[in-house]
């Protein structure tokens, strides 16, 4: 079919054809019928369309439809296309954030124990040291003072705290967004985290349940914990176990401890500067205790008192006179040295009652006036001579002869070394070993009038010399042990056998290994103070064993007995004739030996001193029949000092602190000491000491069987053979058979 009208005369709308085929269109009955037909024009609208196709009106522009092809619609329609795709991406981020979230929640929340069954927990165990007189000498533990009641506290010492760690405490839910959005711009502007987002809640949360590590865990775990502490308990509870549980420095939790702890008193007494102080600590305990940096604590107070002023709590005026005239009473850092006992006590303890599970009571033999007294003599004598002679350290051991530490100072200073050289340090006694071996001596069938050459030895190629190097010949042993003449006490030494000095240095109290050796007789092996001190004490007390302790009861605060200590069994380690004859001699050095300087007026003394090898140790132990007390003087590594010896810095220490000791108490002698063993002892001599050839003696009358007095040797001593005449010769003119 041609191009041109189609059947019905319809024509068919030109799309860019010539004018010539303007004509054709196809009619509605050219078109198959079906259902997607769409209605007919009305006729109205088909005349017109058919009049402007006829050409009998000019053709007009078609103007395009409302909202299509507009560039201000079609930009508008982009941008609400895309802001549509934004919400819906938003959305579903935020979706997926909220199952993060919630996954993160129920995993740090799987990671701590079960909500419903976390309790406040109890505060761990302090143990509270105290002295012969009940009075307080140290803490150990948490050292946490009294629970205090908020009411109780100064209105100003809580509120320091929220003024300078969480201004918002009372209108936040355990979280505070906004002081965490605060601290956070802070930081970014700071560049480094100048301030902290965490509430009083989250500390107190961290306190009780977490540890101090710094990761993202901790943190979120201490966000649940603070929103469930603010569920559970009210503002003020959470204020009030908050100050009673945290750290302020020094060993000292809480407020109470705080307190008593840098201003000797209560936490419900201290002023507006001093509750500053107190808040001011919990950024830095360590750093800032005002006992350590008393500068750093008194200008994070005055950061306190401003921040205290800016909320209100306080008035300007209030602020600035605390601020220009502080009242800060922080007690001054000492030596401490009461701490070595109780670091001491704190070994032993586990022993005596096992692991503690509430706090306890400790009371111990310690004399607190004594212990001052100690105290001073070591830190005085060396803050003046110790450049001189090149000596650091020193230690000091006093106890009563039957073995109760009254006091003990380990170093110089505690807070410079927690190093205990009274009880851990073990170092060569010297000649203050020398006792150990003449009472061998006596206890082998030697007396104190027996004489033996002080003259040069040798000893498989080991030459040893007298300190003076200087040789005298026939000496008694009282005479060789005054002056310390080493010559005579190897000589000694080898004659009783080495093996048995060191059985009679064990049988005294000596624990520390000790080798059988010629050199032993010149103390070549390692003793600790306390050991050789209470070696001593036997010859203070009539020949009894006695066990240094410092403990005598222990009680929970509530007066629980936990456990007391029973008294020594008398195990008579030396027969009293052989005490009566060791403290004549030993009173030789205090009087005409070694120790000239050792002086108690009025009353009767005995010791010995001791210098170690290339004088590395210089010792002095000396006793009454009320106190025990052993020096020890010398350098850490070990190095030599400069002619320290035991004669010089150790005895003015022993006598300053013994004289100060004594004072007031009633004089008591030596037990079965003499003044002499020349005739007008004599008899009571030959009554006391059997003669050579007697049977050996069995323990003394009212003795106890643990002493057995070692066997004497056939060739014991030269007057062996003469018998009890010869041995009488000896006594009456004191010569040498």
């Amino acid at each position: 079919m041609g191009l041109g009208k189609k059947k019905g005369g319809r024509k068919e709308p030109l799309f860019g054809l010539p004018a010539a085929l303007a004509e054709l269109r196809l009619t509605a009955a050219d078109r198959i019928p079906g259902g997607d037909d769409k209605p007919k024009k009305s006729t109205k609208s088909s005349a017109k369309r058919k009049s402007e196709d006829a050409g009998d009106e000019p053709p007009r522009e078609r103007k395009a439809p409302a909202g299509r092809g507009s560039p201000k619609r079609r930009a508008k329609s982009r941008i609400g296309a895309g802001l549509g795709r934004l919400v819906y991406w938003g959305a579903v981020l935020g979706l997926w954030g909220a199952i993060a979230v919630i996954g993160v929640v129920v995993y740090v929340g799987a990671h701590l124990p079960p909500i419903q069954s976390l309790e406040i927990p109890k505060r761990p165990p302090t143990i509270q040291i105290v002295g012969i007189d009940g009075s307080m000498l140290a803490q150990r533990g948490e050292m946490a003072g009294a629970n205090i009641s908020l009411k109780d506290l100064p209105q100003y010492l809580p509120k320091a705290f929220i003024a300078i760690e969480d201004r918002r405490f009372y209108s936040h839910f355990g979280i505070d967004p906004i002081g965490i959005l605060r601290a956070l711009v802070t930081n970014v502007m700071h560049r480094g985290v100048s301030q902290g987002g965490s509430t009083l809640t989250q500390q107190l949360a961290k306190n009780l349940f977490l540890t101090q590590e710094r990761t993202m865990q901790r943190k979120l775990q201490e966000a649940e914990l603070a929103i469930w502490l603010e569920r559970k308990h009210s503002k003020n509870e959470i204020l009030e176990l908050y100050l009673n549980r945290v750290y302020f420095g020094s060993g000292a939790y809480g407020v109470e401890a705080a307190a008593q702890r840098y201003f000797g008193k209560s936490a419900k007494t201290v002023t507006v500067a001093e509750a500053a102080m107190l808040a001011g600590l919990v950024k830095s305990p360590s750093r800032l205790a005002p006992n350590r940096n008393p500068e750093g604590a008194e200008a994070r107070a005055k950061i306190v008192l401003t921040a205290m002023a800016d909320a209100k709590f306080i008035t300007e005026a209030q602020a600035q006179a605390s601020i220009g005239q502080p009242s800060y009473n922080v007690r001054p850092v000492g030596a401490g040295t009461v701490n070595y006992v109780a670091d001491w006590i704190g070994e032993v303890l586990d022993d005596l009652v096992g692991q503690i599970d509430e706090s306890i009571k400790v009371e111990t033999t310690i004399d607190p006036k004594l212990q001052s007294v100690a105290e001073a003599a070591i830190i005085d004598e060396l803050a003046a001579k110790s450049v001189k002679f090149n000596v650091s350290q020193g230690a000091l051991v006093a106890m009563t002869p039957d073995g109760a530490v009254r006091a003990m100072v380990g170093g110089r200073n505690y807070s410079d070394s927690q190093y205990n050289r009274a009880v851990t340090a073990k170092r060569q006694p010297g000649s203050s070993f020398k006792p150990f071996v003449y009472l061998t001596a006596l206890e082998q069938g030697l007396t104190p009038d027996t004489v033996r050459q002080d003259a040069p030895i040798e000893v498989k190629g080991w030459k040893p010399e007298n300190y003076t190097h200087e040789y005298f010949g026939a000496v008694t042993l009282t005479q060789a042990l005054a002056m310390s003449l080493n010559s005579v006490a190897i000589r000694l030494g080898l004659e009783v056998g080495p093996k048995n000095v060191v059985r009679t240095a064990h049988r005294l109290g000596i624990s520390s290994k000790l080798e059988p050796n010629a050199s032993i007789a010149l103390g070549t092996s390692e003793v600790s103070v306390v050991e050789l001190v209470g070696a001593y004490a036997p010859f203070a007390n009539g020949g009894f064993a006695a066990t240094p302790h410092v403990v005598t009861r222990i009680r929970t605060l509530s007066g629980k007995l936990l456990y007391m200590r029973q008294a020594d069994e008398h195990n008579q380690v030396i027969d009293p004739r052989y005490v009566g004859m060791m403290n004549t001699m030993m009173r030789e050095t205090l009087i005409n030996g070694t120790a000239k300087k050792a002086e108690i007026p009025g009353w009767p003394a005995a010791g010995k001193t001791g210098t170690s090898q290339d004088y590395r140790d210089a010792w002095f132990i000396g006793y009454t029949a009320n106190l025990v007390t052993g020096v020890w003087l010398g350098n850490d590594d070990n190095s030599p000092t400069k002619k320290a010896t035991g004669g010089g810095l150790p005895v003015e220490v022993w006598s300053r602190f013994m004289r100060t000791a004594h004072d007031g108490v009633p004089v008591a002698a030596l037990p079965n000491s003499q003044a002499s063993w020349g005739l007008s002892n004599l008899a009571q001599a030959a009554s006391q000491v059997s003669p050579p050839t007697a049977a050996a003696p069995g323990p003394a009358s009212g003795g106890n069987s643990g002493y057995r007095p070692p066997p004497t040797r056939a060739n014991a001593r030269p007057e062996a053979a003469a018998g009890l005449d010869g041995w009488l010769m000896d006594r009456l003119f004191g010569g040498n058979r």
